[in-house]
């Protein structure tokens, strides 16, 4: 029995000895990131103030029309109906091998969170924003500045919401702000 168990002993050590003597250090045989950079890289830049541009034209009919067809689709790969005009489905973008390739363009999906006249979403997360323009612009109880900054940067007065940081992440430009702006404060009534 001392015989079995001394030999077991060896065996351990011996294995346990050439392990050490082969062991390689593999730290140097890939590339170990530096975590620090990669989590500032990845966080938003602080909430910004911006102030609408006198150029948004909010009772411009194709401005309207292009915010309400981003608000209601999630991106143009999804997206049933043609885009209206001065409103692209895809954009060209340089991928890490040089070569321009197709992405869909993203937008809004509002009614993801928000309810509002003709919406096809859940719209239970966010505040509705039906009868918007009655309810807070013609009331005074808001403008477009608010709605334009909403959507521009909502960590402006709710450091934690959990609505999309749009303009100053650079997901949508100006234009495409003013457009959804141009959208929820149009009179929607039917005619």
């Amino acid at each position: 029995m001392h015989t079995k168990i001394k030999h077991l002993a060896l065996t351990t050590l011996f294995f346990s000895a050439s392990a050490s003597l082969f062991a390689a250090d593999l730290t140097k045989a890939y590339d170990m990131p530096e975590a620090t950079k990669m989590i500032e890289k990845d966080m938003f830049p602080a909430a910004k103030e911006y102030t609408m541009p006198k150029s948004c034209d909010l009772n411009d009919p194709k401005a309207i029309a292009r915010g309400k067809y981003m608000f209601h689709n999630l991106n143009g790969k999804k997206a049933k109906k043609p885009a209206p005009e001065g409103l692209v489905k895809f954009v060209e973008k340089k991928g890490k091998d040089g070569k321009v390739k197709k992405k869909p363009k993203q937008f809004g999906n509002c009614v993801a969170c928000h309810n509002i006249e003709g919406a096809r979403g859940a719209g239970n997360i966010g505040p509705s924003l039906e009868s918007y323009k009655e309810n807070f612009i013609d009331t005074k109880a808001r403008d477009a500045q608010f709605v334009y900054q909403k959507i521009a940067d909502p960590r402006i007065d709710n450091p934690n919401t959990h609505m999309t940081v749009n303009l100053t992440t650079g997901l949508f430009n100006e234009q495409e702000i003013c457009d959804y702006t141009a959208y929820i404060v149009s009179d929607k009534k039917k005619k």
